[in-house]
């Protein structure tokens, strides 16, 4: 039986403790996102689902509780464990493409590759395979400014792909898109996502979006609740 992509446990995250400005984010967050599962998570701007997804991905600490991926509880790694965790099974997307300018597509996708030792011609293959995956393997030699902001995002999954995390975690991937691209680029997406059998958690404010994936959960002040 597959453990669980990600387990999030009484998860509470805070800022300025002590200081005027105080704020609390998270406030006992539970969440349980299955193998092979795609979970919405629907809030409104402000409510945490940025702590919450970099907490899950392990870019930043929770104050208390517990994050779990793979079924590997992540309490007490050090930064040097906790990045290679993130680099062998996370990926992320964010609302921007956040793509190197200099470097062209294919590029993108290979230097992630690169950075994990794998040899550039894999490294090729693989970029050119997620490429044709989400159909812009015809733009592979275009940098990031001679894309469509449809395809710099499609490259931007593809690049977020590009080590085969097990879990994927995105921030309002189609926010910068109009409703048409955001339904073909969420489309792409879904397929990709379905094609490696990734787990993945997308936060969105497209209830329609939402509505398309396994299930839909609501961050509410700071907990997680059913929509």
């Amino acid at each position: 039986m597959n453990e669980p992509a990600l387990i999030l446990d009484q998860v509470t995250k805070g800022y300025n403790h002590g200081k005027p400005g105080e704020v609390q984010v998270l406030r006992g967050a539970d969440l349980r996102v299955e193998a092979g599962e795609v979970v919405a998570l629907v809030a409104p701007s402000g409510a945490g689902k940025s702590t919450l997804l970099h907490i899950a991905g392990l870019l930043d600490t929770p104050d208390s509780g517990r994050v779990s991926l793979g079924g590997q509880g992540m309490a007490g790694l050090n930064d040097a464990a906790l990045t290679q965790v993130r680099r062998a099974r996370v990926g992320f997307i964010y609302q921007f493409h956040h793509l190197l300018p200099e470097f062209n597509a294919l590029e993108n996708i290979m230097i992630p590759q690169l950075a994990n030792g794998v040899s550039a011609s894999l490294a090729k293959a693989r970029a050119l395979d997620l490429l044709e995956r989400v159909g812009v393997q015809h733009r592979a030699d275009h940098r990031p400014a001679a894309l469509s902001g449809g395809e710099q995002q499609r490259v931007a999954f593809c690049r977020a792909l590009a080590n085969a995390p097990r879990l994927l975690l995105a921030d309002e991937p189609t926010g910068n898109l109009d409703p048409a691209t955001s339904d073909q680029v969420f489309g792409a997406l879904m397929g990709l996502v379905r094609e490696t059998g990734l787990s993945a958690l997308i936060a969105t404010h497209n209830l329609e979006l939402a509505a398309r994936m396994d299930r839909v959960v609501r961050l509410d002040q700071g907990r997680i609740a059913a929509p």
